[in-house]
């Protein structure tokens, strides 16, 4: 029976090819419509989150700020400055803390290798600084280790532009590098990353030693701010709570003053970026499906007109003894076959446009969020599941009406 089907199908595509072409083009035309809206929509969604996850990996950075409230008689206005025992007093008294860093933080640092010089900012943190603000070593370098911080050794590691600027094509590690007038060894360049939010500057343009020896040379005392990250999502609120509770206690002020810790909640930020990306793709996938439907309203037109013409067709094969099902599968597998070769003609040529598209080079940062689609095979196949599903509806009620049709009055239809 498929068959047979299958060639009265080939046979009417001879007999229509523009009508058939057209059609087939409007349902690919759809498939296109939604698939590389939702690939340009979720390329769009990665990008911005990982833009944010690269300035900081679940992490709130917490700031010394000034006390918004009256606490236990004493003034509002007190500044509260934040150091390493504040650090590590939080690791000991919340137990869904699972890493911190200090960052002690100095603009105007002065770099020199050679002839080249160069000035920028720099940071001195703790080994866990790497994982929680993803700066990652390439291969051949290291990031700052315990063993750096334990013997205050004068160690650096670079962010991979400041590192282009200084050295050119010059390999960066084991060279020695002027700090302040100081020497240092450079152990490790940064890999390249995406970054659209920073604190200071982007991470590719400054300088890292290990918080002890930022300390023996500068004399610092207090610090830039601290990084803390919880254990999981989950736990979040419960170490953000507590963070206010345990330094509050510390420096006496209300565990409900926020203006004494300003806090950059990248959790949060996370979350509605998320929420944001996916109302994106929410919104293109609309606009897609009703690009669709009408998709699917054009079949279900050509197929009406289809019936019409083939009338006393329809009549001559009910009079030699066709049965009215196999009339109804004819229609209806012509208008789901017209939507399969449509949809599967679109996601060919959308992936073909996604490849293209990321193979740009996407040096400007702008690039980054439009030359990034990202072709997600389930949702494609979930719409050739639809384009299927319309093109069984679209062919339903033409084919009831042929299979409903009079073999004696069809005869005589002109």
């Amino acid at each position: 029976m498929w068959k047979i089907l299958l060639e009265e199908f080939i046979g009417d595509l001879k007999t229509q090819k523009l009508r058939t072409a057209l059609t087939m083009f409007a349902m690919t035309w759809g498939t296109i419509a939604v698939v590389l809206l939702l690939a340009f929509g979720e390329g769009l969604k990665v990008a911005v989150e990982r833009g944010l996850i690269n300035a900081g990996e679940r992490i709130f950075m917490v700031y010394g700020g000034e006390t918004g409230m009256i606490h236990e008689g004493l003034p509002t206005g007190r500044r509260i400055r934040l150091t390493e025992e504040d650090l590590q007093l939080l690791l000991r008294s919340i137990p869904e803390i699972e890493m911190g860093s200090p960052s002690y933080g100095r603009w105007g640092t002065s770099l020199k290798w050679g002839d080249t010089k160069t000035n920028t900012y720099m940071e001195g943190i703790y080994p866990e600084f790497s994982e929680m603000r993803r700066m990652f070593p390439r291969a051949g370098g290291r990031f700052i280790n315990q063993q750096d911080l334990e013997q205050r050794r004068r160690v650096l590691f670079l962010g991979n532009d400041i590192a282009r600027r200084i050295f050119g094509a010059v390999d960066p590690v084991g060279q020695t590098v002027m700090v302040d007038g100081l020497p240092f060894t450079v152990v490790g360049v940064m890999l390249e990353k995406f970054q659209d939010s920073s604190n200071n500057g982007p991470d590719e343009d400054r300088a890292i030693i290990p918080a002890s020896t930022f300390k023996t040379i500068y004399g610092r005392r207090t610090v830039s701010h601290l990084l803390v990250r919880p254990r999981s999502i989950a736990e979040a609120g419960v170490v953000k709570s507590q963070l206010f509770r345990v330094l509050g206690r510390r420096h006496q002020f209300d565990p409900t003053d926020e203006r004494a810790l300003p806090m950059w909640d990248f959790i949060e930020d996370q979350k509605m970026t998320h929420s944001i990306g996916l109302g994106i793709q929410i919104f293109l996938g609309l606009v897609g499906a009703f690009t669709l439907l009408v998709a699917g309203v054009g079949v279900a037109n050509i197929m009406y007109v289809v019936v019409k013409e083939r009338t006393r067709e329809i009549g001559i094969k009910l009079a030699v003894g066709a049965r009215k099902p196999h009339i109804m599968a004819q229609f209806m597998f012509e208008a789901m076959l017209i939507a399969l070769l449509g949809g599967a003609g679109g996601i060919l040529f959308s992936a073909a446009v996604v490849r293209l598209v990321n193979a740009i080079p996407s040096e400007n940062p702008a690039m980054v969020y439009i030359a990034n689609p990202i072709l997600s095979w389930p949702i494609a196949l979930i719409c050739v599941s639809i384009l299927v599903m319309i093109g069984l509806l679209a062919g339903i009620l033409p084919a009831r009406r042929a299979a409903a049709v009079d073999p004696v009055e069809s005869l005589r239809y002109e």
